[in-house]
């Protein structure tokens, strides 16, 4: 077995000693109500910010829940750019709270917006529910981007794991015509192919938070239908084609079930001539940037993803 990195083994030890459930042995309320404790205890305190404000994105059909930070104020006259963040949590877990302190740091560290989307859960909204909310929430962000001080022009797209899966999804819909473009794709340990058969997930690591097991309960709530697991939109890997979308930054971690296939999505973006920015973290879980209270390099992670936007937007 590949090696571990000495933080996220004593953070294993701690929820060992501890007896904390798996996600997959509980009803969906239950795991989420796991999951927003565990990343209370896991983040560190919020950073300060000029402006939160809680909105609600509206298309025609869909109302979403949305939250914009803003951690300095533009120059008058100015429009600063946004990033479109979707969280992660199997479709099934997750809030705007669950990764607060995410966006926050985002936002200090890029300069600027953050806009992140508390898109409908699975079992109670399964496929394609989530991806209809992202595409509101973007929607709504390009056509209210200069009213709300946000340049449209420079909109980035990103989310990890599940959300991860919805940032790729968008991305390849802008290139597509079917929702405003994007410039740039943040893909944080995404979820990319939904129709990985029983014990497709590879070499795994006991005892991580994610496991194949997980995985396998998230999908099956998601897309009770194992036909649909193979549309695009959920499986944006399988898509005919990925050329053409955004620049992206595809970051995947060695401990964990979706390692593979954030490589390959990586491989083929490259492939297919599309600008990519590849980081695989080998000693490292999934769900590493909500622990930065427990694992030292999340902060500066987190600082690389703010650089790569930077970047973009510039």
């Amino acid at each position: 077995m590949q090696a571990v990195h000495p933080d996220a083994l004593l953070l294993l030890d701690q929820i060992r000693a501890a007896g904390s459930p798996t996600y997959e042995s509980l009803p969906p309320t239950e795991a989420r109500l796991a999951h927003a404790a565990r990343g209370r205890a896991l983040q560190s305190g919020p950073d300060p910010m000029a402006e939160i404000r809680d909105m609600e994105a509206w298309d025609g059909k869909h109302r979403v829940p949305v939250r914009l930070y803003r951690h300095a104020e533009a120059a008058p006259g100015a429009l600063m750019p946004c990033l479109l963040f979707l969280h992660g949590g199997g479709w099934v877990l997750g809030s705007l709270e669950t990764h607060d302190w995410v966006c926050r740091r985002l936002a200090r560290e890029s300069g600027g917006c953050v806009l992140s989307v508390d898109y409908r859960l699975a079992p109670e909204h399964p496929f394609p529910a989530a991806v209809e909310d992202a595409l509101a929430a973007l929607r709504w962000l390009a056509r209210e981007a200069e009213a709300l001080g946000i340049d449209p022009a420079r909109i980035a797209l990103g989310g990890d794991s599940a959300g991860g899966n919805l940032a790729a999804v968008l991305a390849l819909m802008g290139r597509d015509g079917t929702a405003p473009p994007s410039i740039f794709q943040a893909l944080l340990y995404p979820a990319v192919d939904l129709a990985v058969a029983e014990g497709g997930y590879g070499p795994r690591t006991p005892g991580m938070v994610l496991t194949a097991e997980t995985m396998h309960y998230f999908i099956g709530h998601y897309l009770p239908d194992p036909a649909m697991r193979f549309d695009w939109r959920a499986s944006p890997l399988r898509a005919p084609s990925l050329r053409s979308t955004p620049p992206a930054l595809v970051l995947t971690c060695g401990h964990d079930p979706l390692a593979r296939e954030g490589r390959l999505y990586a491989e083929r973006l490259e492939r297919e001539g599309v600008r990519v920015t590849a980081l695989h973290l080998s000693d490292l879980p999934h769900a590493v940037l909500t622990m930065d209270k427990a694992i030292g390099p999340a902060a500066a992670l987190l600082g690389f993803v703010a650089a790569m936007l930077r970047d973009a937007w510039r």
